[in-house]
């Protein structure tokens, strides 16, 4: 059964099936959903799993993106910290390809993770601005509030993604430009590796530590809270 709570009249159901108002329902002759409401909520309940049911646009899923992002940053730093801790008691008597490969799956997860919560970040601000490009509307408003120091995390985390996502290229020059500055590494041109010897280590122009996917979910939480002050 999926259930949904939503606020009265800002729902909207798969058209494929069911047109809501908050107010009355249209659906074929084969399927229903039951709903209740009172002053403030409306919930949806159907037993069908192909219906997916759509909230309108609202601030608050922003709200609740940034605070998830940084309860999800946590739970899954705290679970690959686990495996780590396994797989370093593993290589106290055993150096098998299992372990390296599972060491570094475990670097390439939190890389992952990073590109993954901006990319998803990307798509908010998009929807919440309503707006073609939501990290460049975001920039403007960050700016325009005098919020100069969080924007240019912001931009140079924009950045990084942007190299873990298609490597070399202008984001990629842009980051090696002020590569001393910056709250995170850069591999230079000329760098092989970052830490020379470490089996762990996944091929990546951005060393992405749990500082890294640390600082990307801070960055998400002030840049939502800046804009829509919550």
């Amino acid at each position: 059964m999926i259930v949904r709570v939503v606020p009265v009249g800002d729902i909207r159901v798969c058209p494929y099936y069911y047109a809501y108002t908050g107010r009355q329902k249209r659906s074929d002759s084969n399927k229903s959903i039951g709903y209740e409401k009172n002053a403030r909520f409306t919930i949806f309940y159907n037993t069908d799993p192909c219906v997916r049911l759509i909230t309108g646009r609202r601030s608050e899923d922003m709200h609740a993106f940034s605070d998830l992002v940084q309860r999800s940053t946590a739970f899954s730093l705290n679970a690959l910290a686990v495996a780590q801790n396994n797989v370093i008691e593993g290589f106290q008597t055993s150096a098998a390809t299992s372990l390296v490969k599972a060491a570094q799956m475990i670097q390439l997860q939190k890389a992952i993770s990073a590109v993954g919560m901006f990319s998803m970040f990307d798509a908010i601000l998009q929807d919440q601005l309503q707006c073609p490009d939501g990290f460049k509307k975001a920039t403007a408003l960050l700016e325009s509030k005098g919020e100069s120091p969080l924007n240019e995390r912001f931009s140079d985390l924009q950045l990084a993604i942007n190299v873990l996502k298609h490597g070399k290229g202008r984001s990629y020059d842009a980051l090696v430009q002020k590569a001393g500055a910056l709250p995170f590494r850069v591999k230079l041109p000329g760098e092989t590796f970052f830490n020379e010897g470490d089996v762990a280590e996944v091929s990546t122009l951005v060393e992405v530590d749990d500082a890294f996917v640390l600082l990307c979910a801070e960055v998400i939480h002030d840049v939502s809270v800046s804009i829509l002050g919550a």
